[in-house]
């Protein structure tokens, strides 16, 4: 279509039928939140420590014992993967020695988890560590199953797009939201391991593709002024509110299997919304079945109260215009000139550090202090706040020192959450706190300085570039947090250093606030050390800003 907005422009901005849009396909976000941070709970790691078997026949003062001591954080526990040599241990029980006194335990041979180990139940009753003994020797599988979660999401970013685009936005909202309930729902009865992991990679595909679908309908139905409020206040805020959900489910539900349950059923209530939500009349109009698209345009303006003009499209006009040919662009277009490259460069290590710090510290609320109900609750609530703050700085501030002010926030409370002493544990939550608000709102930003970036003719491309390079980031954030077995302050030191210095990083790109879009590669905005005192024209009102945010799903 010519000019679609100007041909609908007659329902409104915020009609009725713009309210129910908007809101269902807002509710329609909100499994992904649980989803989307479920491992945290389902593939929780409690205290443990080797059994020892009824039939070792040890004393009780031996039983105590069999268990070395190793320093952690500084203290000493009981050792997770090692015990004394049971059969030494019960030699010395028949011969009535006492441990400590008559046989220096230090000097002991040890030997691995024979038969397997004894979880804590303080804070679950059963995970899928537990479940597997995903522990030890077996501890790389945790964070093995949170990445091929988001191999998932990655292979689901790049189909989603195309099969909406080939077969209706509505079709594939509902099919991959049956994925991702349907999966979830099989990951219930899984025998194994690998059983689990496979479907929950399936359930990642579903995961990002129902949420990329419904943000692409909303963005085509919805008016030019409601789409930024779309995109930001309903998406991202409603994800946030699943999020929110997800520890609540826990608490009161501590065993995986019925978690997961709990989890899927929320998905049978999308059922209904196949006949309230309609297909989207840009992409019926792109597919030349104008009727179909005159239909839902009418039936909007019924629900409106608003008259419809008689003649809605110019079917004549419609089939003498022919699509121009657009010329391809390919990859290596990313990196043609040496200004490009370099935005290029830096765009691919500001999407790939910012997903790893959001990511690494939404999975790691375990491990901070305190309860860790609690802590993933903080976690999802902070959001709210981090986007409306964005939302905010995108319609006053200059990209670059939004972004850079944010991820410099973010990334520097982090790293001082080494600093704080250990009897202060609510210091640090907070500081992890903060730190997760700042990365939030440098996150939710991305998308729209993306945009602003890149000229037309690879202006998708980039978008989907950078997108990889957040998708690889959230795949290796599980390992960023699993350093912390060997040191808790190990993943805060690297987040918040990685951080810091992307923030720096984006002072150095082009300022693009207030500037038209480029359209090709010699409008493009200078990297600052490139522009050799040239400076940019052009400038426009911050109104004309692209109004499209999508934020880390």
């Amino acid at each position: 279509m010519r000019d679609y907005d100007a041909v609908t422009a007659f329902l409104g901005e915020w009609g009725r039928f713009q309210r129910l849009v908007f809101f269902l396909l807002s509710a329609s976000i909100i499994p992904n939140g649980f989803n989307g941070m479920s491992a945290v709970f389902l593939a929780g790691t409690p205290e443990h420590r080797c059994a020892v078997p009824r039939g070792a026949n040890l004393s009780g003062e031996w039983l105590n014992a069999s268990i070395p001591l190793e320093l952690r954080d500084g203290r000493a526990a009981p050792s997770r993967c090692r015990r004394y040599r049971l059969a030494a241990l019960a030699n010395f029980s028949a011969l009535g020695l006492r441990p400590g006194s008559d046989v220096e335990l230090e000097a002991l041979e040890q030997e691995p988890c024979l038969d397997g180990w004894e979880y804590s139940r303080d804070v679950y009753r059963s995970t899928i560590v537990t479940e597997w003994n995903l522990v030890c020797e077996d501890d790389w599988k945790a964070p093995l199953t949170t990445s091929l979660f988001f191999v998932g999401v990655l292979i689901g970013s790049f189909i989603s797009g195309q099969l909406s685009d080939r077969f209706g936005r509505k079709s594939i909202l509902f099919l991959t939201m049956a994925v991702q309930t349907g999966f979830s729902f099989l990951q219930i009865f899984s025998t194994s391991w690998e059983m689990f992991t496979v479907l929950f990679l399936i359930v990642g595909m579903g995961q990002i593709s129902n949420y990329v679908v419904a943000f692409i309908l909303g963005t085509e139905i919805l008016g030019k002024s409601v789409r930024i409020l779309f995109s930001t206040l309903g998406v991202c805020i409603f994800f946030a509110f699943g999020y929110m959900l997800l520890p609540l489910f826990a608490y009161f539900i501590r065993d995986w299997r019925m978690l997961l349950l709990a989890l899927t059923v929320p998905g049978l209530f999308c059922i209904p919304l196949w006949w309230v939500i309609p297909e989207s009349p840009r992409w019926l109009i792109s597919q030349g079945r104008y009727k179909e698209a005159e239909v839902i345009i009418r039936k909007a303006a019924k629900i409106n109260g608003i008259p419809a003009p008689a003649v809605l499209f110019d079917t004549a006009e419609m089939q003498d215009s022919k699509p121009q040919q657009q010329q391809k662009a390919i990859l290596l277009d990313l990196f043609r000139t040496r200004n490009i490259a370099t935005i290029t460069i830096m765009s691919l290590l500001l999407w790939f550090f910012t997903s790893v710090g959001y990511f690494g510290l939404s999975l790691s609320t375990p491990d901070w202090h305190g309860d860790a109900y609690l802590n993933c609750f903080l976690s999802a609530v902070i959001e709210v706040p981090a986007y409306v703050i964005a939302w905010l700085l995108l319609r006053s501030l200059p990209r670059r020192y939004s972004l850079s002010a944010t991820l410099f926030l973010g990334g520097s409370v982090v790293l001082f959450i080494q600093l704080v002493p250990a009897d202060l544990n609510v210091l640090s939550v907070g500081l992890v706190m903060l730190g997760k608000f700042g990365i939030t709102a440098a996150f939710s930003m991305l998308y729209v300085y993306n945009v602003e970036l890149y000229p037309t003719l690879v202006r998708n491309m980039a978008v989907g570039a950078t997108s990889t390079a957040s998708r690889l980031g959230s795949i290796l954030a599980p390992y960023f947090v699993y350093l912390g077995a060997y040191d808790r302050f190990l993943p805060y030191i690297l987040m918040g250093s990685l951080t810091v210095l992307i923030g720096i990083l984006t002072l150095f790109l082009p300022e693009s606030y207030g500037n038209p879009l480029p359209e090709s590669f010699e409008q493009m905005l200078k990297v600052k050390c490139f522009r050799n005192g040239q400076e940019t024209t052009g400038v426009r009102s911050s109104k004309e800003s692209p109004k499209i945010l999508i934020t880390r799903l």
